[in-house]
């Protein structure tokens, strides 16, 4: 006697198990977002202007000749406040355009991140220098501002490219001897600071890291 054989469902006949494990592709896929999620937080912000750098230590070379030859601490205040600014908008628009040019936003973590950490310290300099110019203090605006912006940068170079944070201690270092050398030597530390460490440095970034 033959017993008749029970049909077998064909492959695409056999219902959906909904408690199958996700496809493998899913995982991938999964893997892949937290790895690139995982790396945009822990990557280091290469937006670092080389170019704009080197823009910003003419402006600051400029401010220090102007400045030495006014006559008047109102007169040398106004040249480095006027510097501040351009230099500021120098590097601020060579940031953008790089990270624009790189796909990497300035809200990036990374760029988040070195933003906070350059932030206080400027901020403290800007009030400090308020405070000394109030109180007639203006021999202390020099070693003020290279500590401070010095202190800014070797923070904020925690997530950056290795260069950075090095050029934030020579700054702090000629802050330093600024706090304690003459008068007469802060224009030239001025210079050699806010004019030569950004062009020097500068080009290091623009040819290792790009412009």
């Amino acid at each position: 006697m033959i017993t008749p054989r029970t049909p077998q469902a064909r492959p695409d006949e056999r219902p959906h198990d909904p408690e199958a494990p996700t496809a493998l592709h899913d995982h991938a896929m999964d893997n892949l977002r937290f790895i690139r999620h995982t790396m945009s937080r822990a990557g280091s912000f290469t937006a670092v202007p080389g170019w704009g750098g080197v823009g910003m230590g003419i402006t600051g070379l400029l401010a220090a000749v102007i400045g030495a030859l006014q006559t008047g601490t109102g007169a040398w205040l106004a040249v480095w406040v006027a510097a501040a600014l351009v230099g500021a908008s120098i590097g601020g628009g060579a940031m953008l355009h790089k990270a624009h040019k790189a796909g990497s936003p300035l809200h990036s973590a990374p760029g988040r991140k070195f933003a906070l950490a350059l932030s206080p310290p400027l901020v403290a300099g800007v009030l400090i220098s308020a405070v000394l110019v109030r109180a007639n203090l203006n021999h202390l605006l020099p070693p003020v501002w290279l500590l401070l912006y010095g202190a800014g940068v070797v923070s904020a170079g925690a997530f950056s490219v290795p260069p950075v944070p090095v050029m934030g201690a020579c700054f702090m270092a000629l802050g330093a001897v600024a706090a304690f050398t003459p008068v007469a030597w802060h224009d030239p530390l001025l210079a050699l600071g806010f004019g030569g460490l950004h062009v020097a440095f500068g080009l290091v970034i623009a040819r290792r890291y790009g412009g």
